[in-house]
């Protein structure tokens, strides 16, 4: 095993079939958190890197052979008599039938199943991650209204299904007039809408959820949500990333990452601080500033879920 400053490095999976249902495994009683389900995996090993890891584990544990993958989220967690750092890995495609061949009992169950089955503690924000897409769109300042309804139509039949929506110029009555519309158009086409707004007004019209300006954030304490009510928030340095952990927000948005022609006077992080910050959150984050479709491996390599963005979609 691998103990870096004290951390049990552990490699974990998450396997899907084409319907989306996720692999996961019942640890044995007599390990730690065992009885509790979990993502297939296992102890990095001294001299393996984390993509060996994973291939050695999933051969050994389920028989299958690991073909290609790429980082999901990488989440440091304190058991308390354990200290361990989960580097979770979206496995893409891989080769034969899972079996469980250590004798474990293995299932495959839908996102809705797995808010519903008890995990360790850490698996939760894996369990967040699994549930949110690559890609978050924040809508530009609507003008018209009828164009900017019809431009969101055409971004969700592109695939987009998480957006945020954003209007700095509307006051707070206009912004529910329109926000209601939107939310209308959501909920037909199956796609999940933040409001960026106060919590109660996102409460109040029906949204899937709330996202947090730094201003919000940084003010906000213990926000009381019903469950499946998504909390985000924007952060901009360790503070703030800290403090929607602390929250237990389900995502953040970290910016801006490059060079944007929408915030010219702000000094870009650079992939090095964001990949600083995504280490420090406990949550999954996305990159936001100058991404475009082309940045998403830089940024699922540097910690990311994904990005985020108004002119990228």
């Amino acid at each position: 095993m691998v103990l870096t400053g004290h951390r049990l490095h552990v490699v974990v999976a998450v396997i899907s079939r084409r319907d989306g249902h996720v692999l996961i495994a019942l640890r044995p009683r007599h390990v730690h958190q065992g009885g509790l389900w979990e993502f297939p995996g296992g102890k990095v090993s001294s001299g393996e890197s984390a993509p060996q890891a994973l291939a050695r584990e999933l051969r050994e544990e389920l028989g299958i052979q690991l073909e290609t993958a790429r980082p999901l989220i990488r989440i440091q967690h304190d058991y308390l008599d354990q200290l361990v750092l989960l580097d979770v890995w979206r496995v893409v495609t891989y080769s034969g039938t899972p079996t469980g061949k250590e004798g474990q009992k293995i299932n495959w169950v839908s996102h809705a199943q797995l808010s519903e089955l008890t995990f360790p503690e850490a698996n939760r924000s894996i369990i967040k991650a699994i549930h949110l897409p690559s890609c978050y769109m924040i809508t530009p300042e609507p003008e018209d209204h009828d164009h900017f309804l019809e431009m969101l139509r055409r971004v969700i039949k592109n695939g987009t299904r998480l957006i945020q929506f954003r209007a700095n110029n509307l006051n707070e009555g206009a912004y529910s007039e329109l926000a209601n519309r939107v939310i209308r158009l959501c909920q037909a086409t199956q796609t999940r809408l933040l409001l960026n707004c106060r919590v109660e007004l996102a409460l109040e019209l029906g949204a899937d959820g709330v996202h947090l300006n730094s201003r919000r954030l940084i003010s906000a304490r213990n926000i009381a949500r019903p469950p499946h009510f998504l909390l985000a928030a924007s952060c901009h340095n360790r503070d703030e990333v800290l403090h929607a952990s602390y929250l237990d927000a389900d995502f953040i948005v970290v910016s801006p990452v490059l060079a944007t022609l929408s915030h010219p006077q702000a000094c870009p992080l650079g992939w090095e601080r964001f990949y600083e910050l995504s280490e420090v959150a406990t949550i999954p984050v996305y990159a936001l500033g100058g991404m475009s479709l082309q940045h998403l491996d830089q940024a699922y390599a540097n910690g990311a879920q994904g990005i985020a963005g108004i002119s990228a979609f």
